[in-house]
């Protein structure tokens, strides 16, 4: 019986940002769970206090029968990583006294663990000062990651870290994995009777039944990469290969780079002098099908380090249901999965020639072998990465019951 019961989400981020939780708080709300949500003020991606929002350090908000408890956010964190650093230890500290304060009402506590671990603190708290059944959805790995993004190794830090890590998997009751390489890395840090469950990212509902955006006033092979612009999404290798292409392959095509980011001054000035590198900004979600729509090849991309090999960004699943051939210039996982699966071409993310010679093949493909990928990626929108039964088993591991 889901009536009366109730769930808290704990979350970095949530609507109007733009993630999948929202999906699954609106999809339980109308199983009917009673729903709040704690999370911050947004501010997501460029670190600034959305229109409308004021940066209270605790307010309530009611959204589409939601309760939304907001922390007060850290701003000003995309070219600052101590105020990044800030904001994820902000968001623990008061998101801990908050959770303590609140948390013994709830049925059950749902963590959606985008990035930061530090994040997860207060569904852990509530467990275990009130035994709440209590689950992981988990994005990315600790404490992987954190090396991945420049923290430095050495013996008290790594002591401290991993004991970090351990205390937090020791204390909820069930994880979900968003990338089946997750497990093999976070198995020594969780219970020995604690279960791994496969939960993917599920691939977007695209409204493709729109007009495409004119990307270009000639026909052209358009390559469009969309999301978050950092250094590890590996776009200077991109833009590096794409900028040796030959007059040829460069005039029959156009490298769209959609987003914002810390490094995107960076990409700009890499590509100053070609006219065939297009920086279109952040885009609202809504708008995105008009991009993918108008696309010939999307790309995904991440530096090649293990911790990434593991990762399956949620653009991947987009991408697929965007029905469009991908162009995955990474290692591991996703790899895998368009090798496996047939739905574009792979190649190596550190060798530029390589990710030039992918560009190439891309450009001279025929329209042929293009909806080969097409047709392989709608078959997958309706097995793997179904948005329904993802929401249902994830329902289903919180719940341990059929819903």
């Amino acid at each position: 019986m889901t009536k009366n019961k109730k769930i808290l989400i704990v979350t970095e981020c949530f609507y109007p940002e733009e993630f999948k939780i929202n999906d699954i708080a609106f999809a339980w709300k109308s199983k009917g769970f009673e729903v709040d949500v704690l999370t911050l003020v947004p501010t997501y991606p460029l670190g600034k206090v959305y229109k409308g929002y004021k940066n209270f350090l605790f307010q309530k908000e009611k959204y589409k029968d939601l309760n939304i408890i907001r922390l007060k956010a850290v701003t000003g964190y995309l070219h600052s990583s101590f105020k990044k650093k800030l904001k994820y230890i902000s968001f623990m500290i008061l998101g801990s006294i908050t959770g303590i304060l609140i948390g013994r009402k709830y049925d059950y506590i749902f963590g959606f663990n985008m990035a930061a671990l530090t994040d997860m603190l207060p569904a852990v708290l509530i467990h275990k000062l009130y035994k709440k059944p209590t689950m992981f959805w988990v994005q990315d790995i600790w404490p992987d990651n954190v090396y991945a993004y420049g923290f430095k190794k050495n013996a008290v830090f790594s002591y401290l870290l991993d004991f970090f890590v351990k205390f937090m998997f020791h204390n909820i009751s069930s994880v979900a994995i968003s990338s089946k390489g997750f497990e093999s890395k976070l198995k020594p840090y969780t219970k020995k009777n604690i279960s791994f469950h496969y939960a993917p990212n599920w691939a977007d509902d695209l409204n493709l039944n729109i007009e495409p955006i004119n990307l270009s006033k000639t026909r052209k092979v358009q390559f469009n990469f969309s999301g978050n612009i950092g250094k590890v999404q590996n776009l200077e290798n991109i833009i590096k290969a794409y900028c040796m292409l030959s007059f040829e392959f460069k005039n029959k095509s156009q490298l769209n780079i959609i987003g914002d980011g810390s490094n995107l001054n960076c990409l700009k000035s890499l590509s100053k002098n070609n006219s065939n590198i297009i920086f279109h900004g952040q885009q609202k979600r809504k708008n995105m099908a008009m991009y993918y729509k108008s696309s010939d090849f999307l790309i995904i991309s991440l530096i090649d380090k293990p911790i990434f090999s593991k990762t399956v960004p949620a653009k991947t699943q987009t991408y697929i249901s965007a029905r469009k051939p991908i162009l995955a210039i990474i290692n591991g996982e996703v790899a895998d999965i368009v090798r496996e699966n047939n739905l574009g071409i792979c190649v190596n993310p550190s060798d530029i020639d390589q990710i030039k010679k992918a560009f190439e093949k891309c450009i001279k493909m025929s329209d042929d072998e293009k909806s080969n990928y097409v047709i392989n990626n709608s078959k997958l929108i309706k097995t793997t990465f179904n948005k329904e039964k993802i929401i249902n088993n994830l329902t289903k591991i919180l719940t341990n019951e059929n819903i």
